[in-house]
This record gives structure tokens, C-alpha cells and sequence, in this order.
């Protein structure tokens, strides 16, 4: 088991090590290292950048850009707080350090510091570690689909069985909302069947026109993304960040209720 998150909490360092888990946490706080009488920032500024690690960000635009980061990482000797050295060990963590080489004017440098009891010797293993943390943003867009798209905190079930079996299925629907989102921005040429119902695009095709799709190519993933985001309120103009998990949710939600309806109707189905 491995604790991923921004709990810079020493506690929880030694928690994990009772528990027999691991922890990546990004550090928040500078602190004592070696005898104590310096702090792990004084310590990596004497280590040597041992590589680069190129990744692709977003701008302000949309816009996929490419940087590099300068790649730190030691072994450190970490003391717990003072006031708490009697009750905590000090420990022997990875410290990493990943910075943006050579940032634009008027951005801040990207910058990660990281802090595991997993071993980090290596480029290979320094990179590994920060594709692990990577995927931090991914589990808290899917929590917040949870959170605001399900409103699972909402729910008024009074036992644990019937609320265990609701999460279940709003884990569904969340995965489905954040992987349409994902895969229209990582692979949006690809074709629509590989996300929707042939159902599904059916309905798009029906009921939103193939104009005003922020010139997609017609008949791909994200051009059918985009149709399934206006029917959730997206505005669809060039100017226009791509759709979010919000628009996505709420057109995914409302093409649900049509195809039910049309099911309904195709069934002789009738309410009163």
C-alpha cells in the first residue's frame, strides 16, 4: 500500500512505517536534517542535478507546452520536530527534488519536493516516483466528480450496506465522467465508439448540430465530446478552454434521462 498526497505530517511518517505501508508526500515544511543542526533545503543545495525529466504541461490557454525538470535526490537523515523528539525516531527518507529549468517570464517555476521511504537511486527511480505523484490530480478530479457531480454526501442512507453499494455505483459513473475528459484531451482524433454507445452518438447526432464544435474534426472522439458538453451548458467557443468535468457530467446526465426516455417510448412505455 502506498500513501500518495500533501500530508507533510512526521506523525505520519512514522505511522506508515508501524503499519507496514509506504508514503510520497510533497513537503510543506523545511525540515531538521542530519544532527539537527541544518534542514533538508541547506543539505540539497549541496546535491548535483542528476538528470532531466521532460514533461508536458498546460498553459493558461489550453495549450499543450513541453519543460524541463532538474532532477535532486538524497538520502537524508529526517528529525522529527523539536518538542516531539521524545516521542519520535528520526528517520532515513529519499528526498526529491524536481525544478523547471530555465521557466518563461511571468510564470513561477514548476517545482516538486518530494519526500518517501521508498528508495530513490536512480533517474529511472526518480522519475517513476514523480509519475506516482503525477497521479494525485487524477484521484482528486475523480473524488471532486464524487463529491459535486454525485453529490454522494448527499445520500440519506441510514447503513453502511446501503451506502457501500451507492459508492459503488457513483465510482462508475465518476470514472466514466473523468475518463471521457481525459481520453477527448489524450486522444481526440480517435473514434467516437470507443468512448460512446453507437445509442449515444445516435442521440448527439440528433440533437446537437455538427456546427460550432470548436473546429474538430468531424466524426471523432472529441468532436462528439464537445457535442455531449453543450448539452451539459458548454458554450463551445474558439475561445474556450476545453470542457471540463462539470459540462461533461451534466451532458453525460441529461443524454442518460433522453436514452431512457427513448427506450421507454420504443417499449410502449407511458407515465402517468
Amino acid at each position: 500500500m502506498l500513501l500518495i498526497g500533501k500530508s507533510d505530517i512526521y506523525e505520519l511518517y512514522c505511522l506508515s512505517q508501524d503499519l507496514g505501508t509506504h508514503f510520497l508526500v510533497r513537503t510543506c515544511v523545511d525540515r531538521l536534517a542530519g544532527d539537527g543542526q541544518h534542514t533538508i533545503a541547506t543539505e540539497m543545495e549541496e546535491v548535483h542535478v542528476k538528470g532531466l525529466h521532460h514533461v508536458e504541461v498546460r498553459d493558461v490557454n489550453g495549450d499543450l507546452t513541453r519543460v524541463a525538470l532538474e532532477l535532486k535526490f538524497k538520502k537524508i537523515v529526517v528529525q522529527p520536530p523539536i518538542g516531539k523528539q521524545r516521542h519520535y525516531p528520526p528517520l532515513r527518507l529519499s528526498v526529491l527534488h524536481a525544478t523547471e529549468r530555465h521557466p518563461p517570464k511571468g510564470r513561477k517555476a514548476i517545482e516538486w519536493k518530494l519526500i518517501t521511504d521508498l528508495p530513490v537511486r536512480s533517474c529511472q527511480e526518480a522519475i517513476e516516483k514523480i509519475n506516482w505523484y503525477a497521479m494525485r490530480w487524477k484521484i482528486e478530479v475523480f473524488h471532486k466528480v464524487l463529491k459535486s457531480g454525485c453529490r454522494a454526501e448527499d445520500s440519506k442512507l441510514r447503513t453502511a450496506d446501503r451506502l457501500a453499494n451507492l459508492m459503488a455505483v457513483f465510482c462508475i459513473l465518476s470514472w466514466r465522467v473523468l475518463w471521457l475528459t481525459m481520453m477527448a484531451r489524450a486522444a481526440p482524433n480517435e473514434p467516437p465508439d470507443i468512448a460512446l454507445t453507437k445509442g449515444e452518438i445516435g442521440i448527439l447526432d440528433g440533437l446537437v448540430p455538427d456546427t460550432g464544435n470548436r473546429r474538430c474534426k468531424t466524426g471523432t472522439l472529441a468532436f462528439y465530446i464537445i457535442k455531449l458538453a453543450r448539452l451539459g451548458g458548454y458554450l463551445a467557443r474558439t475561445s474556450d478552454p476545453p470542457p471540463g468535468i462539470v459540462v461533461i457530467w451534466r451532458g453525460l446526465a441529461r443524454l442518460t434521462d433522453i436514452e431512457l426516455g427513448a427506450e421507454f417510448a420504443a417499449a410502449g412505455i407511458v407515465g402517468n
